[in-house]
């Protein structure tokens, strides 16, 4: 199990990790919820879980992204799945961006970004001809084994609850 503040301390390894592939163990790790709570990704074991990374709290896409999920996620506990969303943004952000928009699923805190580092989807990101670093927008889809069963990569935040939810009816 890596914890973020340990992650943090050894950030002399932050360069481009992999991403996790269909088949590996996902990687353990603890993050703060938008509730304060600690989550340990190792704690769900028995569920499947989708794990999904996204920019930034309140922007437009998040925000569609979340709120897709928002409005299938009843479908999403009749297949038994916990919803984990992880960005940067701080516990507080987290707070009011899921009371804005009532969102039943927790968010994760990675201010660190160790997580981000951990799964691979922190790097080089391209806007209006401007290189900067940010999370890629990509899902895992982990096993009650906790296996990664699926990697959606460059998601796209419109029919992306939908494409989740058929992936994990395939478990």
């Amino acid at each position: 199990m890596v914890g973020y503040k340990a992650l943090w301390k050894r950030n002399a390894w932050r360069s481009y990790m992999p991403k996790p592939r269909p088949g590996d163990l996902a990687p353990d790790f603890e993050l703060p919820s938008d509730a304060g709570q600690s989550v340990r990704i190792s704690a769900l074991r028995g569920f499947p879980v989708v794990l999904y990374f996204y920019p930034k709290d309140d922007t437009p896409g998040c925000t569609k992204e979340a709120c897709g999920i928002r409005d299938e996620y009843t479908a999403f506990q009749s297949t038994g799945a916990v919803v984990l969303g992880v960005s940067p943004d701080s516990i507080a952000s987290h707070a009011a961006f899921k009371s804005k928009f009532e969102l039943p699923f927790v968010l994760l805190s990675d201010i660190h970004r160790t997580v981000c580092d951990l799964y691979g989807v922190w790097g080089k990101k391209t806007f209006m001809g401007k290189e900067y670093l940010g999370v890629h927008r990509t899902t895992f889809l982990i096993g009650p084994d906790g296996r990664v069963r699926h990697v959606f990569e460059n998601v796209k935040p419109d029919g992306h609850s939908a494409e989740l939810l058929t992936a994990l009816q395939s478990l």
